[in-house]
Formats: structure tokens, sequence, C-alpha cells
């Protein structure tokens, strides 16, 4: 690379940082990658001393091992199918080591403020000192800041978020009292199925705005995700079919006392789980509509019912948030965010976003792929649309991602891996023919 090549900041040394700054090594790039914790693994590493990890010490991943490992760095043969935490983290550290990025991080150092620059390039404040790039690369994950919903009246027992849970007994012991989990995604139901054995609380309930469809893990003694249908088929016909396959091997939900859920099954963000069908049907679980007020010591739901509670754990997803960033250079409305590809602003092309997506099968692999265009632009072998172009190739592809998903703000960032992969490629192909050099006005930054 000449004097001019950009430099860039990434922001994280999560999956989806460390995977980024792998590939511009392998490209030569000059980067910078800071990290506010004294580690590496974000969101999976089990006790971040960053505050921002949501891992509980009983957490297995709901998606198989093969599906998310990394091209060049196969997971343990030995694995399960359904490692724990403590398998996925040390995955990521013996990756960061195996290709020589731990000492390339700069651990502990809080990334504080982002400035645009004229012309192109940013000021980043980290520790308190200022340096210039050409390039910002935001890779700071998006299930840390909690979302929890506000009702009326007054509730006397602990509340947490289920990103602050860590056991039964951390931060809020939990056995022997009345306990209520609030929403039905994966967070929720594996709470609930731990909580509601019999030694944990004296009473399980959760309450859920909506119905779900709860998927198995395993169907036919495979792993689900697995069992993918043939790429050449019809994006909605696999989805029919697989709709089929999911109704006929757990039936309907209200027979396991849930509410009947208003869409299709893969309609929405699926849950997974093989033991919260078993714990509702055997009577563990008790399923309430949504809170109506607090009153107490008690909760009152939307049905009119009224049940003693001890303590309340929301698992009630997250909010997208760049506290470095200014609201003009990260404008989220409604917890949506357009992006290229879900990487890259039209109004600012020297801001990329990795890993900023809801991934079907997984997210651990994602900022790989979003990786190879990134690595292709700032190498000068691709070249990026126009900005009305992308505008309108954003309105197409979130269409196709998420438009058969209810509207619901858990849906804004839906991709499905093996679809978004291939757009990628395709993207990368299509991206070689309109090539074109560096930003002129980034590279005069630069130099």
């Amino acid at each position: 690379m000449g004097a001019s090549a950009p430099k860039v900041c990434i922001i994280g040394a999560g999956c989806s940082g460390f995977t980024t700054a792998k590939r511009l090594a392998d490209h030569g790039i000059v980067f910078d990658i800071f990290e506010k914790s004294d580690r590496v693994g974000g969101n999976w590493a089990y006790g971040n001393p960053n505050g921002v990890s949501a891992c509980y010490q009983s957490l297995h991943i709901d998606t198989s091992k093969t599906r998310l490992q990394f091209e060049d760095f196969p997971v343990p043969a030995d694995w399960p199918d359904f490692p724990h935490h403590s398998l996925i983290d040390s995955y990521f550290n013996a990756y960061v080591d195996h290709f020589g990025l731990r000492e390339r991080i700069r651990f502990n150092t809080e990334v504080t403020a982002c400035r645009p620059l004229d012309g192109g390039g940013w000021e980043v404040t980290a520790a308190g000192e200022t340096r210039r790039y050409d390039m910002l690369v935001v890779a700071n994950g998006h299930h840390w800041k909690p979302n929890i919903p506000a009702f009326p009246g007054h509730f006397d027992g602990a509340q947490i978020h289920s990103h602050d849970y860590r056991t039964p007994f951390e931060p809020v012991n939990m056995v022997g009292r009345r306990v209520l989990v609030v929403g039905l995604g994966n967070s929720a139901v594996d709470i609930a199925s731990e909580l509601s054995q019999r030694p944990m609380a004296a009473k399980l309930f959760v309450a859920a705005r909506r119905g779900v469809w709860v998927l198995p893990k395993y169907l036919g003694g495979k792993p689900s995700d697995k069992q993918a249908l043939p790429e050449w088929m019809p994006i909605g016909l696999k989805r029919r079919l697989a709709a089929f396959v999911v109704k006929r091997a757990v039936g309907s939900m209200e027979s396991y006392g849930l509410p009947a859920p208003d869409h299709a099954p893969l309609e929405a963000h699926p849950t997974v789980s093989s033991e919260f069908l078993l714990r509702c049907g055997s009577g563990d679980i008790t399923v309430k509509p949504n809170i109506a007020a607090f009153e107490g010591g008690s909760v009152r739901f939307a049905d009119g019912s009224s049940e003693a509670i001890d303590a309340i754990v929301y698992a009630t997803g997250y909010q997208i948030s760049f506290p470095f960033l200014s609201d003009a250079d990260a404008p989220v409305i409604d917890n949506h965010i357009g992006l290229f590809k879900r990487m890259v602003r039209p109004e600012r092309t020297d801001l990329w976003f990795m890993g900023l997506a809801q991934s079907l099968p997984t997210l651990v692999n994602l900022a790989e792929q979003q990786s190879k265009l990134l690595a292709a632009w700032l190498t000068g072998t691709y070249g990026l649309p126009d900005a009305n172009a992308m505008r309108r190739m954003i309105g197409e592809d979130e269409a196709r991602h998420q438009g058969h998903y209810y509207a619901s703000r858990r849906h804004t960032m839906q991709v499905d891996f093996d679809v978004y992969k291939r757009e990628i490629a395709h993207e990368l192909k299509a991206g070689q023919n309109r090539r074109k050099d560096w930003p002129a006005a980034t590279t005069a930054a630069a130099a």
C-alpha cells in the first residue's frame, strides 16, 4: 500500500471486531483496534469486566457448532453439537492467538468520541488521546443496552434485565421465590427453563405480549439448523416447507399452555429450546398475558388476573446505541438504521458497521463475511454503488430479509445468513465492474 493508503480504526474486539481485524491484516491494511475490556470475546466472555456481556453461567449457544465456525479456523471436532459459552470463549481466544491479533489490540481502551472531519476521515478519542483515521469501523455489538418496558404502578420486589442475570442466585437470589420472566425470546425461555426447576423458584411465571413458535434444537436426531433445504430452492418455498416441518414436530403451542401465535413459523425471529415446552407441559411454568400494572407485591395481567411476585426478569431485548457517535452520524430510529448490505450508510462511506444484524442462524461469523466487502473496498478492488443506488438496494434487501416477519422492533435487522453470504459474493463481483479509486477526499485527508 502507498503513502495514501487508508488507516482504519476498529471499535470493539468481540467476534465482529477481531475477525474484521484479521481480514484487514491479511490485506496489509493499517488499523488500530480498541477494546474497552481487558479481554476479547465481548458478549461471550462470561464475567467480562467491561460490564456489557449478557452471558449467564448456564448459557449454551442455540446454533450448532459447524454453523458458527469461522471459514479458516474450524471448531474442535470433539465439541458437542451445542457448545457451552466457555467453549465459545476459548475458541475466540484461540482464533485471536492463532492469527497473531492479541498484540495488536489496545485493551482497556474505551472509545469515548468520534468526530467526522470535513472532507472525510475521523478524529477518534480513546483513553483521553485523540487520533486521526481515514476509516471508522464500528463493532461494538448490539446486545448490551437493555430495553426495559414501563408499566403503570409500583413494584416492591427485585427487577433485573436478562442482560444482568448470571445464576439463580446472582445478582438476585431467586431460590424459593415467585419469579416472573417477561418475554418469549431465546433468553427468556432459557432463563425460565432454568428457574422453573423444582429446587429453584417456588413458582415461575412467563408473561408474553404475543404467542411465538418455539422450535426444537433437534429434528430427527440432528441439529435442526444443519438440515438446510437446497440453495437453489426459492426462499418462499423453503420457508413454507420449513414451517410445515416445525408444525409437525412440535404441534400447536396452545397444547403446551402457550398463547396461539398470530403468525406462521419463521415469520418471527425464532425462539429455540428443547426444554421450555417440556417445562410448560409439566406444569413447571405458568404462562400469562402481558403485564397490565404493578400493584406493590403483585402483578396484574392483561386478562385481569393477579399474582404475587417476588422478582421480575425482563428478557425484553436491547436498544441499538453508539454512545461515541452523534445521532447525525448514526441515526437510529425505532431501533433501525438503514445500511447498505447491513454495513455502510450511503451518506457516509468512511463509516462502516460490522455485525450490526440479527443473523440466522448465528451472528458469530457474520462479520467474517462482511469484512470481505470492506477489505476489497479499502484495497480498491471493489467499488460501492452511488448513494441513490445504495438507498434503493437497502429497501430491496430489507424487504427480502425482513418482509415476511411481523412488524416489530425485534425484526429491524434480520438477515438470513446463507442468503446474505451469497449476496455478499454477488456484490463483490458487481463491485469489480464499478471499481473506482479510494474516494479522492479521503485520499487527500490521508496524504
